[in-house]
C-alpha cells in the first residue's frame, strides 16, 4: 500500500491541476483572427473564477476579441504562438463593458485616458492575485484617443485599477493603444520581460506602490516609454512609492521598427520614448530606484513635481544614453497645480544620480535643466560620475537669453525655449553637488558650460568642462556658498555671496 501512495498523490495533483486549467478553445474560441472570441474568452475566465480561480490557457492561434474582463485569482497563460488581437470598436462594441460614471472632480483634474478602464482590451478592477504570462498582445483595433461623438477614450492594451499582487511577464505588446499598460492604484506589481513597440505611452504606473519593473524593452516614438505618475484618477492623491526600474531599454524609433529589427529613425520630430515621473503628480513620488537602463534615440530622464506633492528619495545609477533629443537630465519643481484648490506647492529633494554616460545629446538650443521656482527650491541634489557629450553647435551671444520661470506651464524641457548654457542650467536649487563630472561638445558650442541662478550651496568637485575660447565655464547670478574643488581650468576656492560673477 505504501508504494501506491506516491502514485495516488501524483494522480491527485494532476487531476487538481487539470481542474484549474481552462482552455479557451473548450469554451468556443476559434483563434482564427476572423470570428470574434470575446464571449468564449470571458466564459473561460468566469468558469475559472466560479471555482475560486485558475489558469485560462490560450493555445497557438490569433484571438480576435473585444474587452476581456479579468477576475481575482486568474492567470492568463498564452502559448508562445498565441496572439490576443484587439477588435475594432465597431466589431467589439457589443461586448465592451459599460464604464461607470466618473465624478466631475476626477474628470476636471486628470486626462481622460486615466479615467476610463473598461474600454481596454484586457482590464480588471478591485482584484487580487492576477497574472498575464507569455504570448503577444496586439492592439490592432485600439484607438489613441477620443472618438468624435463617441465614448472611446484613450483605450489601452492592459488596464488595472485598485488591484493587488499582479504579475505581467514574458509578453510582447504590439501597438498598445493610448497606453500599453495602465496600472492605477495597483500594489505589489511586478512587470518583467515585456517587449513593447507601440504608438503612445508604453507603461503608466499611476498611484502604485511596491512595484518592480525589470528586463523590459519599450519603444514609443510619440510618448513616454516608462512613466511614473500620481494623478487624481482615484479621486484623492496617492503617492507612487517603493518602485524599482532596472535592466530596461527605452527608445523612440518608428513604431514597429524595433520588433522587426529595422530601427528606423524619424528625423521630422524629436521622439519621446524616455523614462519619466511627474506629468501627473498630485500624490508625489517617494523611494524610487532606477538602475542599469539604456536610452536610445529618445528624450532624456525627467523628474517632475508640478501638482503640489513630494518628489523625494530618488536614486538613479548606471545609465547610458545615446542620441538623446532633449535634456539628458530634467528635474523640475513647478506650480501647475492641477487639482483641488487646497493644493500647496510641493517639494523635490534628496535626488542622487550617478554613473551615467550620455553621447550625442540635444540640439544647439537646449541643455540639462534643474529648476525650481521662486521661493521653492529643489534641494539636496547629487550628480556623480557623470560624463556628458553634447552635440553642440550653438552660435555666440546666447548667454544673455533670459529663461522665463514658466511656473504653471506643462513640465517639459522644450517648454523653456533656448537655454543660454550648453551643459547645465541650474536655477532655484539649494545644496547641489557635482562630483567627477565631465562635460564636452562634439561641435564647438559658444555658450557657457554652466549657468547658476539663485542657487545656495553649490559644490563642483573634480569637474572637467570643455568650452570655446570666447565662452565661460560658469555664469553665476545670486549664488551663495559656492565651492570649487579641482574644477579643471579654475582655481579652488569658496565664495560666500556672489551677485553676478563669471568664471
Amino acid at each position: 500500500m505504501k508504494f501506491l501512495l506516491p502514485i495516488l498523490l501524483c494522480f491527485a495533483l494532476s487531476a487538481s491541476s487539470q481542474t484549474n486549467y481552462y482552455n479557451v478553445i473548450a469554451y468556443g474560441a476559434k483563434g482564427n483572427d476572423k470570428d470574434l472570441d470575446t464571449k468564449s474568452i470571458n466564459a473561460a475566465i468566469e468558469a475559472a473564477a466560479s471555482k475560486g480561480g485558475g489558469t485560462v490557457y490560450f493555445p497557438a492561434g490569433n484571438y480576435l476579441t473585444g474587452s476581456i474582463r479579468l477576475k481575482s485569482n486568474i492567470t492568463l497563460l498564452l502559448d508562445g504562438a498565441a496572439t490576443i488581437i484587439a477588435a475594432s470598436k465597431i466589431d467589439s462594441a457589443e461586448y465592451d463593458a459599460i464604464e461607470p460614471s466618473i465624478s466631475t472632480s476626477i474628470d476636471l483634474y486628470t486626462d481622460l485616458g486615466h479615467n476610463r478602464f473598461h474600454n481596454s482590451l484586457i482590464w480588471g478592477e478591485d482584484l487580487h492575485n492576477v497574472s498575464i504570462l507569455g504570448g503577444t498582445i496586439w492592439g490592432r483595433g485600439l484607438l489613441g484617443g477620443q472618438v468624435k461623438g463617441g465614448n472611446n477614450y484613450a483605450n489601452k492594451s492592459i488596464a488595472l485599477k485598485n488591484c493587488k499582487n499582479v504579475l505581467l511577464r514574458d509578453i510582447i505588446i504590439r501597438h498598445g493603444g493610448w497606453f500599453g499598460i495602465l496600472a492605477t492604484g495597483v500594489d505589489h506589481l511586478t512587470i518583467d520581460h515585456i517587449t513593447m513597440d507601440t504608438n503612445r505611452d508604453g507603461m503608466d504606473i499611476d498611484c502604485c506602490q511596491w512595484v518592480h519593473i525589470s528586463n523590459c524593452t519599450i519603444n514609443s516614438p510619440s510618448d513616454d516609454a516608462i512613466c511614473l505618475k500620481s494623478s487624481f484618477a482615484l479621486g484623492y492623491p496617492r503617492p507612487t512609492k517603493n518602485v524599482t526600474i532596472t535592466n530596461c531599454i527605452v527608445s523612440g524609433y518608428f513604431e514597429g521598427s524595433v520588433l522587426d529589427g529595422t530601427y528606423k529613425k524619424d528625423y521630422r520630430k524629436a521622439p519621446t520614448g524616455r523614462i519619466k515621473m511627474g506629468t501627473e503628480s498630485n500624490g508625489g513620488f517617494q523611494n524610487i530606484a532606477i538602475s542599469n537602463c539604456v536610452f536610445d534615440h529618445c528624450r532624456g530622464l525627467a523628474l517632475e513635481s508640478v501638482d503640489g506633492a513630494l518628489l523625494e528619495d530618488v536614486t538613479i545609477s548606471n545609465i547610458t544614453m545615446r542620441d538623446v533629443t532633449n535634456s539628458p537630465f530634467f528635474i523640475r519643481l513647478g506650480a501647475r497645480m492641477r487639482g483641488p484648490d487646497s493644493l500647496v506647492i510641493g517639494q523635490a529633494q534628496r535626488i542622487s544620480i550617478s554613473n551615467v554616460n550620455v553621447y550625442n545629446a540635444v540640439d544647439d538650443s537646449s541643455a540639462s535643466i534643474i529648476s525650481g521656482i521662486p521661493g521653492h527650491d529643489i534641494a539636496k541634489v547629487e550628480l556623480s560620475n557623470i560624463h556628458l557629450y553634447y552635440k553642440g553647435g550653438a552660435a555666440k551671444h546666447l548667454d544673455t537669453i533670459h529663461v522665463p520661470e514658466f511656473e504653471k506651464r506643462y513640465p517639459d524641457p522644450n517648454k523653456f525655449g533656448v537655454i543660454p548654457a550648453y551643459g547645465f542650467f541650474i536655477r532655484h536649487v539649494n545644496n547641489i553637488l557635482l562630483r567627477d563630472v565631465t562635460v564636452e561638445f562634439l561641435q564647438p558650442d559658444h555658450r557657457p558650460v554652466f549657468i547658476l541662478d539663485q542657487v545656495t550651496g553649490a559644490t563642483f568637485r573634480n569637474v572637467k568642462a570643455q568650452k570655446t575660447v570666447d565662452a565661460s565655464y560658469l555664469i553665476l547670478d545670486q549664488v551663495k556658498d559656492l565651492t570649487l574643488d579641482k574644477f579643471d581650468g579654475l582655481k579652488d576656492g569658496f565664495w560666500k555671496d556672489l551677485g553676478h560673477k563669471v568664471f
